[in-house]
């Protein structure tokens, strides 16, 4: 694993309505700086004002982030919002990974199915789940399962972030070659 370094700022993405309590228990762990914790009468109010001002607010708190989290529950995959999330952390070069987090109990107690993938999809001409580790705790014991997340979700942030720093150090690198190669073409 990779050796410890500075705790990363971190935004996570998430389905609200169904995630939100699983969301709040990995938010919790404290290994990682968190971007603040929208509540819902903060986020209503960023939706009333429509598509901009919600791609708007992402935009911002991404921008402050060294690392996206897409915590994975049953219906992520199809959530417009954290499909652009990914989307904008890709394009802006951030690290970017998923959890499973379906095996977490909610309020009630209760566990969800496991959702899609929802780095199967193509930006900019890759497919995203070629590159983007989704972990899986792969138990059905809640609390071994917050347990894996806990221990491991530092190390996992720390090896997306700098599979991000590779990316774009290959993009800089190929950007640079077609700028010389255009030039003496």
């Amino acid at each position: 694993m990779p050796a410890k370094s500075p705790r990363r700022r971190v935004f996570f993405s998430f389905h609200y309505d169904g995630d939100s309590w699983r969301t709040s228990q990995v938010r919790n762990i404290g290994v990682i700086q968190r971007s603040r914790p929208v509540d819902s009468n903060a986020w209503e109010e960023v939706k009333r004002r429509g598509k901009s001002a919600i791609r708007e607010w992402i935009d911002a708190r991404i921008a402050r982030s060294s690392c996206v989290v897409v915590l994975v529950g049953s219906e992520t995959a199809d959530r417009e919002w954290v499909r652009y999330e990914i989307e904008k952390a890709w394009v802006e070069g951030k690290g970017l990974i998923g959890i499973y987090i379906h095996n977490l109990q909610d309020q009630h107690g209760k566990q969800s199915r496991k959702g899609r993938n929802p780095f199967d999809i193509e930006v900019e001409g890759v497919r995203l789940s070629d590159h983007v580790k989704v972990h899986d705790p792969r138990t059905k014991d809640s609390q071994r399962a917050y347990h894996r997340i806990a221990d491991d979700i530092e190390d996992w942030v720390e090896l997306a972030v700098r599979n991000a720093e590779e990316r774009r150090r290959v993009r800089r690198e190929h950007a640079g070659r077609s700028w010389l190669s255009r030039l003496l073409g």
